[in-house]
């Protein structure tokens, strides 16, 4: 597993709460034939708190940190069922 994304995703997601947001799961896979290595399942308060979160100045402050470790970055909005 790659430490630089643990390490990134260990610190932002620790400003989840702050915001409104729960992290409800975190998964990792092998990497293989390009999947994540990484995905997270948040619930949020609001799309605003989601916006708070991710336009915090200490997550924004990491961008180089994640732009090493994350080849993209993808958010798709879900409803439970």
């Amino acid at each position: 597993m790659d430490e630089a994304l643990i390490a990134y995703e260990d610190s932002v997601l620790a400003l989840v709460s702050e915001h409104g947001g729960t992290v409800l799961q975190r998964a990792r896979s092998d990497g293989a034939e390009d999947r994540p290595l990484e995905i997270q399942l948040y619930e949020w308060a609001s799309q605003a708190a989601m916006d708070s979160f991710m336009s915090d100045p200490r997550r924004t402050a990491l961008a180089a940190d994640r732009d090493r470790a994350i080849a993209r970055t993808e958010i798709v909005p879900v409803q439970f069922v």
